[in-house]
């Protein structure tokens, strides 16, 4: 049975100021986000381990284990999630401590909530091109190239517009999973882009023609999900 419900991706917060917890996982949770809240290393890993996550957001200076441990290990034990590390600590030392340990990104503290947004909207996307298998299937004929950005009908390639390749990318990222219309124009559409629900609905109709109409499903209100074959 598919979801109705829209695509909301999981961030496990590693921050022991519990004020500081609380705002960052209200601002996110407005963005769309689920946010699991920790506050310490070890239960960090341990929800880590039974939870999957799409982000980590780390406090390096937490108690009994702290953040570059905690990174360190789950890198070691096969954890790929993108892993944002923020922090008052700000020497070259500790940056280069915390790319060894396997970060993507160090937010150092007091940053803004929407400087923090930003870059959590950038690593999510960035996190779907890590996919080791560069094809990915659609049908039992097309497949999407990820790093060539093109699609194919078997060996022939069915030209894409620049948007729709983009909007394709993200509904295939989260297959069987609503995208909402504010995250298709944040993902897909430039800064000054018209992002009015018409240009949308045309990127994706065109998409159906090529794809098949019950390839691409929309549910009112909260936007489309791609059917998973």
């Amino acid at each position: 049975m598919q979801t109705n419900q829209p695509i909301r991706l999981k961030i496990l917060l590693l921050e022991d100021d519990e004020t500081l917890s609380e705002i960052i996982q209200e601002f996110l949770e407005e963005q769309g986000y689920e946010v699991i809240c920790v506050f310490d290393g070890f239960e960090a890993v341990d929800t880590i381990y039974d939870t999957d996550f799409d982000l980590y957001l780390l406090d390096i200076k937490v108690p009994f284990q702290n953040g570059f441990d905690v990174l360190t290990q789950l890198r070691e034990d096969g954890r790929e999630s993108p892993a944002i590390f923020i922090s008052s600590l700000s020497s070259i030392d500790d940056l280069s401590k915390a790319f060894d340990a396997g970060c993507d990104d160090f937010l150092r503290k007091p940053f803004e909530l929407k400087e923090l947004g930003i870059r959590i909207n950038s690593l999510t996307k960035r996190k779907f091109y890590h996919k080791s298998d560069d094809k990915i299937k659609i049908t039992k004929d097309i497949y999407f190239h990820l790093q060539q950005n093109r699609l194919y009908h078997h060996d022939k390639e069915i030209p894409l517009a620049r948007k729709e390749s983009k909007i394709l990318k993200m509904l295939l990222a989260h297959p069987g999973e609503v995208i909402s219309n504010e995250q298709f124009f944040a993902s897909a559409w430039d800064y000054d882009d018209d992002t009015g629900e018409e240009s949308l609905r045309t990127h994706i109709k065109n998409l159906r023609k090529l794809l098949g109409k019950e390839t691409i499903i929309n549910i009112r209100g909260q936007g489309y999900y791609l059917a998973q074959s």
